[in-house]
């Protein structure tokens, strides 16, 4: 079955400040050692993740549900994407595909993110635009449920820079 196009683009907008470094904040969104300790919302796991860090090059990440995520545990949610620009600790764009493993022809979500940096020594902001502009006919709750993962996600990288 086709995607279908949403009559509009659904846009999600967030905006974070880090009291931590640009380049830290910059490090914790393109090392996907990094990446991996931050990207999962509660109860799920990263067991995937690949940052080829070029115009052109791919992001992967994929999560995995665990035991609190009830009758879901053992789901997977890929996420593939290709870098369509890059300027060194000031922005990331990349154009995105996520899905639930072994659906995807019917859970397919395409999104552009837009990630842009700004700050110092002390403390940076993260703004964050996510464009969801196909969406497949099983995956309109995933595509409502973005807005509460990326909060977890950007939550997450908070607990990170600051640590315990």
């Amino acid at each position: 079955m086709a995607l279908q196009l949403f009559k509009k683009t659904k846009q999600l907008d967030f905006e974070r400040t880090y009291p931590a470094p640009l380049a830290t904040v910059w490090q914790a969104w393109t090392d996907p050692e990094l990446l991996r300790q931050w990207w999962a919302p509660e109860h799920t796991t990263v067991t995937d993740c690949d940052v080829d860090l070029c115009v052109g090059g791919t992001i992967h990440i994929a999560m995995e549900a665990g035991d609190g995520m009830g009758k879901y545990r053992g789901t997977r949610w890929p996420m593939s994407g290709t870098f369509t620009r890059i300027d060194d600790q000031q922005q990331l764009c990349y154009d995105a595909q996520s899905w639930t493993d072994g659906e995807r022809e019917t859970t397919t979500i395409d999104h552009t993110n837009t990630v842009t940096f700004a700050g110092d020594d002390s403390a940076t902001t993260v703004h964050l635009q996510i464009a969801i502009t196909k969406i497949g006919p099983k995956a309109k709750m995933a595509a409502f449920g973005m807005k509460f993962g990326y909060k977890a996600y950007l939550d997450n990288l908070g607990q990170l820079l600051t640590g315990p």
